[in-house]
């Protein structure tokens, strides 16, 4: 768990960051009604939370670099005893001051009358800009305010920048803190994936598993899972973001699965394919052994010093000589990457980022390169193929034949760290532990 230390040092390193004379502020996210008086589960925005910890909706965080009042600034809802009846906690000023380390709180209520002063005499003004419309008409009266004082010798902010420039550069480096918390999630990704390939069979649905993953990932204390699952059979495994996951599963079909787990705000992201009755064909086997030959290429390529792209081009090139050999392409490797006609089978990147977010923040290129990766960088390594059970220029024996293969990769200083590397992987090592479970 990450304590009350670790988030006062991100906002010192946050305010280190900004420009001399700079204010910052951010919102947090806000509930969705779900349906008439029913809400959906709350989910703190993530950049929210990284700076402040704080697990409450109606709340606005400010950052002032140097006010003698004191630089982090939290504005929350008041300690309401009856709502904590229905509802549960929360924290109030006074528990925003004692266990959130505000330096000063003030109620939600007062966010328009108190801005304008932490406003006045600052240069530039930091926060999501354009990411809601209402909080950047709270923003923009505050300093419109700030500028009727002309006349009183107070100056208004006169430049605007986005706060993800600074902040998500931030959070694309994990703390040894935050990898253990990634640790924790993948750890219960990969319990429910093992879990998963045991109880699927012939006849089952795809809901089932799902049902089978989430409970995992309850009894290891991850409330949610860190994006919708994705449990595809047969020919739904061709459809990238499939989720509809109703149908029934059928002997000879494979089950790509791509489902992971939440832990305390961080993600982990895994994808397996397997065959639902616990054997491979032949074709089946062909598919899969090529993409698992194109990931453990492309994880060779996850070290400090190589560029994002590199992990993605070692892929690729793996995939189309493969493809070629196995006569779903036809012509010379180079040209076919060249012009991307592998792109019908392969149309998505071999990874992103991983953190707070399924896909993390952080830029993939700087300076209009692509970046070098680093120590403490978390990605995903994910290639895929996919034939289309309509591609009639193929071979019928190919069609409707989907595989990925995920896994979360950590860059560390001589090389990378697998985090998900205990769910099998290998045709033997699938089918071995799908025979245990027959």
């Amino acid at each position: 768990m990450l304590q009350p230390s670790d988030f006062k040092h991100r906002r010192q390193q946050l305010m280190r960051r900004l420009k001399k004379n700079s204010v910052a502020l951010i919102a947090s996210a806000p509930h969705h009604h779900r349906n008439r008086d029913t809400e959906y589960p709350f989910r703190q925005h993530s950049d929210f939370f990284y700076l402040t910890g704080f697990n409450e909706p109606e709340a606005v965080a400010v950052f002032a670099p140097g006010r003698k009042q004191g630089e982090f600034v939290l504005f929350c809802r008041e300690f309401d005893p009856e709502k904590a009846i229905w509802t549960g906690q929360h924290a109030g000023l006074e528990g925003a001051r004692e266990h959130f380390g505000a330096d000063e709180a003030f109620p939600i209520a007062e966010l328009a009358t108190q801005l304008p002063d932490l406003f006045a005499d600052r240069d530039r003004l930091y926060f999501h800009i354009g990411h809601e419309a209402g909080f950047d008409a709270q923003v923009m009266a505050a300093v419109n305010v700030v500028r009727g004082r002309a006349r009183t010798g107070v100056q208004a902010p006169y430049e605007f920048v986005a706060l993800e420039q600074v902040l998500h550069e931030l959070r694309l480096f994990k703390t040894a803190a935050e990898l253990d918390l990634m640790r924790k999630a993948a750890a219960a990704s990969v319990q429910a994936h093992r879990r998963a390939m045991r109880v699927a069979r012939p006849g089952r649905h795809e809901y089932e598993v799902e049902a089978e993953l989430l409970h995992e990932f309850g009894l290891q204390g991850c409330r949610s899972p860190a994006y919708p699952c994705i449990v595809a059979g047969g020919k739904n495994a061709c459809v990238l973001h499939y989720t509809a996951n109703n149908e029934a599963l059928r002997d000879g079909d494979l089950l790509l699965i791509d489902a992971g787990a939440e832990y305390e705000n961080y993600a982990a992201d895994i994808t397996r394919t397997f065959p639902v009755n616990g054997k491979f064909g032949t074709s089946q086997r062909l598919i899969y052994e090529l993409v698992l030959q194109a990931q453990a290429a492309a994880i060779a390529e996850v070290r400090p010093g190589k560029r994002w792209i590199e992990p993605h081009d070692a892929a690729v090139k793996t995939l189309v000589q493969g493809l070629v050999d196995l006569g779903l392409l036809e012509g010379k490797v180079p040209k076919l990457i060249k012009e991307g006609t592998y792109k019908k089978f392969y149309m998505h990147r071999t990874g992103h980022w991983l953190g707070m977010d399924v896909h993390d923040v952080g830029a993939y290129k700087v300076g209009g390169k692509w970046r070098e990766l680093q120590p403490g960088m978390v990605l995903t390594v994910e290639p895929g193929l996919y034939v289309a059970p309509d591609c009639t220029e193929v071979d019928p024996r190919w069609r409707g034949i989907g595989v990925r293969i995920e896994d979360d990769v950590l860059v560390t200083e001589d090389g990378c760290e697998i985090l998900t590397a205990a769910v099998p992987k290998s045709v033997a090592d699938i089918e071995a532990l799908m025979a245990e479970a027959a």
